[in-house]
């Protein structure tokens, strides 16, 4: 008789969790809805924010940054010219030999180098040394099909991932450092000149040509290839958006490529939940980035780990034990989400065998397993739905989301980023969420197009259309 009364309590006891557990996840799929009428609303902030921060310093949101690139490459430059793309733990170097209209990317290498982590705390001339000594051992395997005019100087082109004040097109001051770093006697400098001098203490003469950042880079190497680009956008571990703005637009300057510095765009229309509020709380910085702390694959993961945190303090999800790995901080990176989301297996054993790999849980049942799908689901959808709504508030303040009768058009927006271009259900719902607020008629000029590598050979492309060498 015991026994019959301990198993009622038990079932009781599962379904009263269950229960519990069922109530957290709606609440937080209510709070991430993304019906289309607010997501008009956010691009419609998206375009005021972007007017604002072209109009003044200081009055938006967005920074709206003077790129000073005014020359997009247009298929006719040639010659030999090289690119660093500094963004994170890893640099790569580039050289392309272009052979103009014709010859285009005549041929192209490339070597990446990893910065051993004492380097990204030292100083400015130890970090840029390193890099120089990498260069110049990267310049001393040139070899057949690259081709320097004779008396001519190696130009390079900068990509350069972290917040900078632009004064050039070829020199900027660092503002501050992100993704691990932290060299105090950078901050406020010029990074050109920083590197510069490194090139010169390594003997290495070379010019630094052009200073952008990778969503520049990636709009430069779109607009190479296909001169319908208009804008780029990254979507990866950060997020950001750049386009070409009409000269009457920018009271600042002429016609212009704009980095807009998107990711830290908010609006009261953002779907932003407790667990996102929670993020940002424990984030180095606290109320900013609101946007790209909701879209961008740095996040992703993490917010899931926050609603299975909750689920397992408050619903016993997990049994009767939080199992202690789950309050680990950006412990579910990502990738691993989007492999749980892809998972088609009949038992969802790639969910099973995540969650015993990464928290330790094992033995959950396939209905524990089908919650997760949907909870990856759930901050997928919202982040891929307002990256397209941020997309087509670019779009309107381009002039670009209406048909203009009897005119041919065709925008290309440019992507590039390890979310868009591995999350295939991310990059799917993005697409078809674009196309639903364009309408058919619209939806048809406009075409998202992956831009594979975009930074690295945009900054070289860059390099030579800012060249010191008018014939290129």
């Amino acid at each position: 008789m015991k026994r019959v009364c301990d198993t009622q309590k038990y079932r009781m006891k599962s379904s009263e969790r269950w229960s519990k557990a069922t109530s957290i996840f709606k609440e937080f799929e209510e709070q991430c809805a993304t019906p289309i009428g607010r997501l008009r609303q956010v691009a419609d902030a998206m375009t005021a924010e972007m007017h604002a921060g072209l109009a003044s310093e200081g009055d938006s949101k967005l920074k709206m940054l003077n790129s000073y690139v005014d020359n997009l490459p247009t298929g006719d430059e040639h010659g030999l010219f090289y690119a660093l793309d500094l963004g994170g733990t890893n640099f790569r170097v580039l050289r392309v030999q272009l052979g103009g209209r014709d010859g285009r990317v005549a041929k192209q290498e490339c070597t990446e180098v990893s910065i051993p982590p004492e380097l990204m705390t030292a100083t400015s001339s130890e970090l840029f040394d390193f890099i120089a000594k990498e260069l110049e051992r990267f310049i001393a395997t040139e070899g057949e099909g690259f081709f320097l005019p004779p008396g001519g100087q190696r130009e390079l082109g900068f990509t350069f991932s972290f917040p900078v004040k632009q004064l050039s097109i070829s020199s900027g001051t660092l503002i501050r450092w992100t993704k691990g770093f932290s060299i105090d006697d950078a901050v406020d400098k010029d990074v050109v000149v920083e590197l510069t001098k490194s090139l010169d203490r390594q003997g290495i003469d070379m010019r630094v040509a052009a200073l952008v950042n990778d969503t520049i880079g990636t709009l430069a190497g779109g607009k190479y290839l296909n001169n319908d680009v208009a804008a780029a956008v990254i979507l990866g571990t950060g997020t950001n958006a750049a386009y070409v703005e009409r000269a009457h637009a920018i009271p600042k300057s002429g016609e212009m490529v704009i980095n807009t510095e998107w990711g830290n765009f908010r609006s009261s229309h953002l779907p932003v939940t407790e667990y996102d509020q929670a993020l940002d709380q424990d984030s180095l910085n606290v109320g900013e980035q609101i946007f790209e702390k909701i879209i961008s694959g740095m996040y992703l993961g993490d917010i899931v780990r926050r609603v299975l945190c909750k689920m397992a303090e408050e619903a016993g999800f997990f049994g009767d034990i939080v199992p202690p790995k789950l309050k680990t901080r950006f412990i579910l990176r990502t990738p691993e989400m989007c492999a749980m989301h892809h998972d088609t297996s009949p038992d969802l054993a790639v969910v099973g065998s995540k969650l015993e790999d990464i928290f330790g849980i094992s033995d959950t049942s396939f209905e524990i397993r089908r919650v997760i799908v949907e909870l990856c689901n759930i901050v997928a959808t919202r982040a891929a739905r307002l990256s397209a709504a941020g997309i087509l508030g670019i779009l309107k303040k381009m002039g670009k989301n209406t048909v203009k009768e009897g005119e041919k058009q065709r925008t290309v927006v440019a992507v590039d980023g390890g979310l868009f271009e591995h999350y295939t259900k991310f990059r799917s719902c993005l697409k078809s969420t674009l196309n639903e607020l364009l309408g058919d008629e619209v939806a048809h000029t406009v075409v998202i197009e992956h831009a594979n590598d975009g930074s690295g050979i945009g900054a070289a492309l860059l390099a030579a259309s800012h060249s010191q060498y008018p014939e290129v």
